[in-house]
């Protein structure tokens, strides 16, 4: 199986099926067509679907002439028809990994393509997950549904592993076709295969560990790596505001030091799928082994609560002008959970607004990239231009997403208190009516 499959992915023979169609699952769809293998892609969102078979992008890190040439050249295809199955040598698991609403992990969207791929697997098949999960989710949860499903063996009649997905939306150095990868699989064969597969997709390097168990919590680490920094510098955010001390200076200074010291920054909190979600499936699992992660549960209870200590502040400075906030019109520069992008999923500035919409605040939003969003089953819409009158219009601008396209200066002239909690108007020199998180 191994030499067979070695040969078909040298020939740009194998078919490649990749569930889910998001972040993840299109760029990585995308790249596996360039590279000559045939692609389909599978969502349950009919529009995803529809958008794909007519060539229209709807990620940011997808080139859309490239998607659309590809479609035009039946290298990719988009479908709601898990029998398409049958007929793939690669299939890349790309879905949504949630918490559920008690901060658990929600694997249900791996367990049930898990379930339906199992109806449809062949022999001489590699089957990989990119979604990030707690680390045994391959071996445990995937691998006894797989070989149920199917009648199949592991390793013997296909190859399973994992391999971390490293998707940075708005990145504009790092990509899916550039990002080194890590893959850990189950056996030696299969690990051998499955690198094979994406070095002949990928331009970066491909790293292999000895299980999927390892890769798995290479994964975690990364992310949780992130939270725990990120909580570190927003607990030293809030103390030196007590102090007195210019936080975003404190960074520019340590960040003179050329070894030791990697510069992280404070905000109103964490958003996008990684880095506020997975420390909760590490520690999630650590309990199994009666073990508590109280670093990393620090560190996630420091950040979860910055929307809320962001609107607190927000209150106080409106305090000082003897503006309650209840009654007071707050307008929010960004809604993304990062700059320059349009992807709001977990973003604390929504966060930030549900707290002051609690405490009675008329908020309003901006944001170049974001027209409109969905929270909790209902659809808020932007303004759609920043002009002199809107920013007059407000007691209160706060500026929860750094975007580029937004000029500082023309809102520091016209907006009269602003309170920055990104450092996004660190350039602007009039600051008389700026205050900083």
């Amino acid at each position: 199986m191994k030499q067979k499959l070695l040969q078909k992915i040298q020939n740009r023979q194998i078919a490649v099926g990749v569930v889910g169609l998001g972040y993840v699952g299109l760029p990585l769809a995308v790249e596996k067509a360039k590279a000559g293998f045939k692609t389909i892609g599978f969502d349950i969102q009919p529009h995803k679907v529809a958008m794909v078979n007519a060539g229209k992008n709807y990620i940011g890190d997808v080139v859309s002439s490239d998607l659309s040439q590809l479609v035009k050249k039946g290298m990719l295809s988009a479908s709601s028809d898990f029998s398409f199955i049958k007929d793939m040598d690669f299939i890349a698991i790309c879905v949504p990994t949630p918490l559920d609403m008690y901060q658990q992990p929600d694997i249900t969207y791996i367990k049930k393509s898990s379930e339906d791929i199992s109806k449809y697997l062949k022999k001489e098949t590699m089957v990989v997950l990119e979604s990030t999960t707690y680390p045994g989710t391959t071996e445990e949860l995937i691998k006894p549904i797989l070989e149920k499903g199917s009648g199949l063996k592991c390793g013997i009649d296909f190859y399973l592993g994992f391999s971390p997905e490293r998707v940075d939306p708005g990145n504009l150095i790092y990509n899916t076709k550039n990002t080194p990868k890590v893959v850990g699989a189950v056996g030696e064969d299969a690990t051998e295969v499955i690198a094979a597969m994406y070095r002949a997709v990928l331009n970066g390097d491909v790293y292999t560990v000895s299980s999927p168990k390892v890769a798995e919590m290479e994964k975690i680490l990364e992310n949780v790596y992130r939270n725990v920094n990120i909580g570190l510098v927003n607990e030293l955010a809030i103390l030196c505001n007590k102090m007195g001390i210019n936080f975003w200076e404190v960074i520019e200074a340590a960040k003179t030091k050329p070894y030791g010291f990697q510069a992280f920054y404070p905000g109103p909190g964490l958003g996008g799928h990684c880095i506020p979600i997975d420390p909760y499936y590490l520690s999630w699992k650590a309990r199994e082994y009666g073990f508590h992660t109280s670093m990393i549960e620090s560190s996630m209870m420091i950040n979860d609560r910055m929307p809320e200590y962001c609107a607190e502040r927000a209150s106080k400075i409106l305090n000082r002008y003897k503006k309650a906030v209840n009654g007071a019109k707050i307008l929010v520069l960004g809604v993304a959970y990062k700059q320059d992008i349009d992807d709001y999923r977990e973003s604390p500035a929504i966060k930030v607004i549900n707290e002051l919409k609690k405490e009675g605040a008329d908020v309003v939003y901006f944001d170049p990239f974001v027209p409109e969003y969905r929270d909790r089953g209902k659809v808020f819409k932007g303004e759609l231009e920043l002009t002199k009158e809107l920013l007059q219009s407000a007691d209160l601008v706060i500026v929860a997403t750094a975007h580029t396209a937004v000029d500082y200066d023309f809102v520091q002239k016209h907006a009269r208190i602003i309170f920055d909690t990104k450092n996004a108007m660190k350039n602007v020199k009039n600051r008389d009516n700026i205050e900083l998180l």
